[in-house]
């Protein structure tokens, strides 16, 4: 099995219902470039030691079904930073996912989109 089919099987490290809650709860980030808000490998690290693998799954929108369960290379497509769902992460990973072929990742991460940008216009 190649690598795009592993993580077309599997999207969504993070529910949708899951990201919504996050996006209701004001955790979304503002407008910023893609790599803005990408934690660094240290605080990867320092966020796992502390919270372990579920919690570091649900920043990332694709699983790695190849890679060992207590791998960072397991997940793939952040969306933010460990503590928030960041635009520029969720756009990045849409426009990934389109790239590579996820559909279901790809729609995940459109759908959040929408749920971002909703909440946005909101704000205004």
């Amino acid at each position: 099995m190649d690598q795009a089919e592993t993580l077309a099987g599997t999207a969504g490290a993070a529910p949708a219902h899951v990201l919504r809650s996050w996006v209701e709860q004001a955790m979304a980030g503002r407008r910023t470039t893609a790599g803005g808000h990408r934690p660094s490998a240290a605080d990867e690290n320092a966020h796992l030691e502390e919270h372990g693998f579920d919690e570091y799954a649900r920043w990332y929108l694709g699983i790695d079904d190849e890679m060992g369960e207590e791998t960072k290379g397991r997940y793939k497509l952040p969306h933010g930073d460990f503590e928030r769902v960041h635009r520029c992460g969720v756009l990045s990973a849409e426009v990934r996912a389109g790239q590579q072929k996820y559909a279901d990742i790809e729609n995940a991460a459109a759908h959040l989109h929408g749920l971002l940008d909703g909440r946005r216009a909101g704000n205004r």
